[in-house]
């Protein structure tokens, strides 16, 4: 009973969040694809933009409200996503181990990766 009840508003509160007009965006940083709406901040690796900078993605994979969406290929040059530089900074250290067992051997390195937060500012 309390599985059927949790699942019913599982489904209704889905329902309600996406009922609002919004628009998304699928763009391509790197090798990393992003899922990209106004007003999301995302951390992507270290761009060379000083902080407060304006930045457009180019490449653009795919578009998408509501009712229509755009692939890669189709009308998707008209659509722009912009966003703001607003930190640069550095992940948590990672541990990378090489072990083999019974021999004795065992070698650790540190590892910390760049990013750089950018807030999106528009899909249009």
């Amino acid at each position: 009973m309390l599985i059927k009840v949790f699942i019913k508003w599982a489904i209704q509160a889905r329902i309600i969040c996406f009922t609002g007009k919004q628009m998304y965006a699928i763009i391509k940083n790197g090798c990393q694809q992003y899922k990209v709406a106004e007003g999301d901040s995302i951390k992507i690796d270290l761009i060379a933009s000083p902080e407060g900078s304006s930045i457009a993605f180019e490449n653009i994979l795919m578009a998408f409200d509501e009712k229509n969406s755009l692939i890669s290929g189709t009308k998707l040059s008209s659509v722009k996503v912009t966003g703001t530089v607003k930190k640069h900074g550095r992940y948590k250290k990672i541990r990378v181990v090489k072990f083999k067992r019974r021999k004795g051997y065992m070698r650790t390195q540190g590892h910390r990766q760049d990013f750089t937060e950018v807030k999106i500012e528009s899909i249009k």
